[in-house]
């Protein structure tokens, strides 16, 4: 039997309003076979409109771009054929953790489940009924694509030969970079607020857990993190995501069950465990925190300035200093030292710093580590916390070359590879499989 289509990409993947109401389009035409799998002009019209705006104006329809997404979707059934020939799985767990964590992103993004709901049409049971065969498909496609795009490599002489395509005048000028590892310092909260917030939560825990006090209107009045306005709801997540104090406090319950007061470096939580599924658990959490007039910052300071002393006047190793005495978790297990969350790249450019980072970094030598500085600490939930930086290495502005872009002029050869083999690599499938367009296409084979 033939199965339509479901644009799962355009419903919740590119979620808005307009797009999760259209699964209920008539079916107006068949214009492709791949198999025993149907594309529908309505699905290829969808997703062109969906294309025209994420692009907000900048590409005009064209019967090119009508043609490209038709062969989007044929490519996607050559993979799911592909998938099910070298007996690919997607387990059911997989599943309900992908569609579980993309509806929390959306209930999140519209404010409250009945939001969502409303956006669809339908309650979320229902969502997750429709879309979960939907969901398998995708992530089956995407496991083959994967499997095939992890094996292609790229050698040096390959990066060389990509290299030298590339016109002396078309190089790119690469910004000036710095290279930085930092010890953080989290103010601690003077002994009688951090007393005092403890009580509180403990007070507050009571009501819930004693006097039969609502978790979720508790946690929206008291809550103190982004979470409260949604009754304190944490989506589904690895415990390996989750700072281990509340990882394990939260690990140790039963769905329903209300943990103790758990102090983690965001301050004090109540948590209640919803559900758990393999390694992966959902939670509602209220959080309290010190108030920041009620931290301790010279403490912090003093800790620095004799971590810097240490290492500037007794030789005393940085990076050492770093996985011993940061309270940056991230980054003090590889001795302090900063990344580029996006690429995963040391080299940070210099522009691109938080303001009070550049200016930190802006007046240091390479070699040089400043003095102790306040700064906005994302890890710890956006408090304030000091840092001392250490400027491991500078690069000026320069035309891109081997010698110092190896790795980003490496990066850039191997995608290109990848595209080349993945094309030709696509174009074998199709021989294995039977497409039949019922639309004059472009692509579509001279004898078809």
């Amino acid at each position: 039997m033939f199965r339509r289509f479901r644009p799962v990409l355009l419903a919740l993947l590119f979620p808005t309003l307009a797009s999760a109401q259209s699964t209920g389009q008539v079916v107006d035409q068949v214009v492709a076979i791949v198999n025993s799998n149907v594309v529908l002009k309505s699905d290829v019209d969808a997703r062109v409109t969906q294309v025209m705006q994420q692009q907000q104006g900048r590409l005009p329809f064209s019967e090119r771009l009508w043609y490209d997404m038709l062969e989007t979707f044929v490519d996607f059934y050559v993979l799911i054929e592909k998938g099910k020939i070298d007996s690919v799985v997607v387990t059911d767990a997989e599943v309900n953790l992908a569609l579980d964590q993309r509806i929390n992103q959306m209930i999140q993004q519209y404010g409250s489940e009945a939001a969502v709901e409303q956006a669809f049409g339908r309650s979320l049971v229902q969502v997750k009924a429709e879309y979960r065969d939907q969901f398998r498909e995708d992530m089956l496609a995407e496991r083959v694509r994967g499997t095939f795009r992890e094996k292609v490599r790229i050698t040096r002489p390959e990066v060389e030969i990509f290299f030298n395509t590339i016109p002396t005048d078309s190089l790119p000028t690469m910004p000036e970079t710095v290279e930085l590892a930092h010890i953080v310092a989290i103010p601690p909260a003077k002994p009688d607020a951090e007393n005092a917030v403890y009580r509180t939560a403990q007070a507050i825990r009571d009501s819930i857990v004693n006097l039969g006090a609502d978790f979720e209107t508790m946690a929206r009045r008291y809550g103190e993190d982004g979470t409260a306005r949604n009754g304190g709801a944490l989506p589904l997540m690895s415990v390996n995501d989750l700072v281990p104090e509340f990882s394990a406090a939260a690990s140790a319950l039963q769905p329903g069950q209300v943990s103790e007061v758990v102090k983690t470096a965001f301050g004090f939580h109540i948590i209640r465990l919803n559900r758990r599924v393999g390694d992966q658990i959902e939670t509602n959490h209220i959080l309290f925190r010190v108030r920041q007039t009620e931290l301790d910052d010279q403490v912090a300071i003093d800790r620095l300035a004799a971590i810097r002393d240490s290492t500037l006047n007794r030789g005393i190793d940085f990076f050492a200093l770093a996985r011993r005495n940061s309270d940056d978790k991230n980054t003090s297990g590889t001795g302090g030292r900063l990344i580029n969350p996006q690429t995963g790249d040391r080299r940070l450019p210099l522009e691109a710093l938080d303001p009070a980072l550049y200016r930190t970094v802006l007046v240091l030598e390479e070699g040089g580590v400043s003095e102790p500085r306040a700064f906005e600490n994302a890890e710890a939930g956006g408090g304030r916390a000091y840092r001392i930086v250490k400027l491991l290495k500078r690069t000026p502005s320069h035309r891109a070359n081997l010698e110092q872009d190896y790795d980003l002029l490496s990066n850039y050869a191997l995608q290109q590879k990848v595209a080349r083999e993945e094309e030709a690599w696509m174009t074998r499938l199709r021989r294995d499989v039977h497409i039949q367009y019922l639309v004059p296409s472009p692509y579509a084979p001279t004898d078809n």
